[in-house]
């Protein structure tokens, strides 16, 4: 169904297309639409779901568990750029539908994704102990959902994708203070 209403995709960005428009852009009945999704919203979700499911299995084949912490981000990160890449006008309205209508935020899901490859690292000492993997997946897919935002804002892309995602990922691996600059105490868990 959601492939049928690639064409009806456009239609979900509107808070006044109706179910009835959607249904006739996919050429499904009603009830088929319906069916599948209760609200709007659920056509944005399962792209979501749909996209991060692919990334897993692209990883799974290529055993990316085993990857350092490091890389193993960074190809998490490269696939879903290169997903986005590849259908950037797809990316455009749908990432712009679900951070406007949607739950691109608040869902957790692409957080929990990234908050088990760190939980794995912090287990195998590639990760400082104290570090609450809950809140680096958080960070990290702020970060990734920040930048698919900002790379879809302009036409043509203000900036290379994948150089970006990079970019913020060492960032947040390396840290933002130079070797030795650490305020006295250590880092600072309050601000």
């Amino acid at each position: 169904m959601l492939t049928k209403a690639g064409m009806a995709r456009r239609w979900t960005c509107s808070e006044a297309t109706t179910m009835e428009q959607i249904a006739e852009a996919a050429d499904v009945a009603r009830a088929t639409v319906f069916n599948h999704f209760s609200q709007k919203v659920g056509f944005l979700e399962e792209w979501g779901v749909r996209r991060r499911a692919r990334v897993a299995e692209i990883l799974g084949a290529e055993h990316a568990g085993d990857l350092p912490v490091g890389d193993r981000l960074r190809r998490y990160l490269k696939e879903m750029g290169d997903l986005n890449v590849a259908s950037r006008a797809e990316t455009t309205v749908l990432m712009d539908a679900s951070a406007r209508y949607g739950h691109l935020l608040q869902d957790p899901s692409v957080d929990i994704e990234l908050a088990r490859i760190v939980e794995q690292g912090r287990q195998r000492g590639e990760i400082r102990a104290g570090v609450d993997c809950d809140q680096a997946g958080q960070l990290l897919a702020a970060c990734y959902f920040s930048t698919i935002l900002r790379w879809i804002r302009e036409e043509p892309a203000p900036f290379d994708l994948h150089e970006r995602l990079a970019g913020a990922l060492d960032i947040i691996l390396l840290g933002l203070l130079a070797e030795g600059s650490h305020p006295a105490g250590g880092p600072a868990h309050s601000v």
